[in-house]
């Protein structure tokens, strides 16, 4: 156990110390160690001991989600998301049903023999996105904020959304006697774990806010405590919204907007620590990933498999942006720039690790095909980050963000 742990460490260690120069290669952090825990796994060095029950990496893929999704949220430019919300509204109301239809529809013709509940769980588990896997992109000052902003929004909110979809169908799924009350079933449970989710986030993340402001005043925030606060208001406005039967996702990131609402100069001091954790939190369930996912699911990959993952990377969502974004000042440039960069990253991770544990009738199919999709967008939407976004540097006029 101690040698894992120390090789965990040690490769934490060293990409904090590289991190600058990394980031500024088309190597992404999740790339690297999702590569390491390949190599160091059980199909490569076998260096890697991990026994973790897919419990306990469902609990790490969650809380690292949650807190990314805050910091990400309480980053966000809220002035120009005001000015631009169509865009993100646009790619959650239209491109995301969109994209779980077109899902269903690949899947369908790409394995008939699965049933189409299945087909349509694991459209679903695949719809949501990652801004932390684009983070170059989402970062990037090339970039014009309202697409940045956009896809920053849109990944926030879309793996809340699919979770009652997913939960749903994969109750139909282990029980097929429930699909006849399917419309009565899923939309009270989506209502209701959204709504509670954003209300959860709102209170908490609010008063979270005014407590931190009436201690700071008061100088009670001991300097060391600083790094601990807002990890624990990201982490409580997640669990509390999960144990009160709301979305802890979509409660992170709309706790995460609020905390971001107020301008005070200690914001990004707080955050930073929040932002560094979940980073190492992320990295670490990469390499897990890698060594523990993603080497066995090698050895269930067919043909059928590849050619979904990559369908699902490119026309399932590729094309329901692009027409999603129809109507819109957007260039087709554009259009396709932000239906390229969907990567798939922690809520598939998540979702893939519930459907395992339910275990539907054709489970190996539905999890080797959500782990190679993931598999290949760590690797495709990684390398081609920084290069896409040079596009603008040379089509579009300067923008700042106000």
């Amino acid at each position: 156990m101690y040698l894992t742990l120390s090789i965990l460490f040690a490769l934490v260690f060293l990409y904090s110390i590289l991190a600058g120069g990394l980031e500024r290669s088309s190597f992404s952090g999740a790339l690297l160690f999702t590569t390491a825990g390949l190599a160091l796994g059980p199909i490569g060095l076998d260096t890697l001991e991990l026994n973790i029950q897919t419990e306990g990496l469902k609990l790490l893929a969650e809380l690292t989600l949650a807190l990314v999704l805050f910091t990400d949220a309480a980053n966000t430019n809220l002035t120009v998301l005001r000015r631009h919300i169509g865009l993100p509204l646009r790619l959650l109301l239209i491109g995301l049903p969109l994209t779980i239809f077109l899902g269903i529809g690949a899947g369908l013709l790409v394995f008939p023999g699965v049933s189409a509940v299945e087909i349509a769980l694991l459209a679903a588990l695949l719809a949501p996105t990652d801004a932390a896997l684009g983070k170059a992109v989402v970062t990037s000052p090339r970039v014009p904020p309202m697409l940045r902003g956009s896809l920053n929004v849109e990944s926030g909110l879309n793996d809340g959304i699919c979770v009652p979809v997913v939960l749903s169908l994969l109750i139909i799924a282990t029980e097929p006697e429930t699909a006849q009350s399917f419309r009565q079933l899923a939309i009270p449970l989506i209502i209701e774990e959204l709504g509670k989710g954003a209300v959860i986030g709102v209170v908490l993340a609010w008063g979270g806010h005014h407590m931190i402001e009436f201690a700071n005043k008061r100088g009670w925030i001991r300097e060391t405590w600083r790094q601990i606060t807002i990890i624990g208001l990201a982490l409580l406005c997640f669990t509390a919204a999960q144990a009160f039967g709301g979305s802890g996702f979509i409660a992170a990131f709309v706790g995460g907007l609020v905390y971001g609402i107020y301008r005070r100069p200690y914001k990004h001091e707080f955050l930073a620590a929040a932002e560094g954790t979940g980073d190492a939190f992320a990295l670490v369930t990469w390499v897990i990933f890698g060594a523990g996912v993603m080497g066995p699911a090698l050895f269930l990959m067919t043909p059928e498999i590849v050619l979904y993952a990559l369908l699902s990377l490119t026309v399932v969502r590729v094309l329901p942006v692009y027409l999603a974004l129809l109507g819109t000042d957007l260039r087709p440039v554009e259009r396709l720039f932000v239906g390229w960069f969907g990567p798939r990253g922690l809520a598939s991770v998540v979702f893939a690790i519930i459907v395992l544990d339910e275990a539907p009738d054709n489970v190996g199919i539905l999890t080797a095909t959500a782990v190679t999709t993931i598999s290949l967008s760590v690797v495709l939407h990684g390398l081609t980050a920084k290069s896409f976004t040079r596009i603008f540097k040379q089509n579009l006029p300067k923008q700042t963000e106000t």
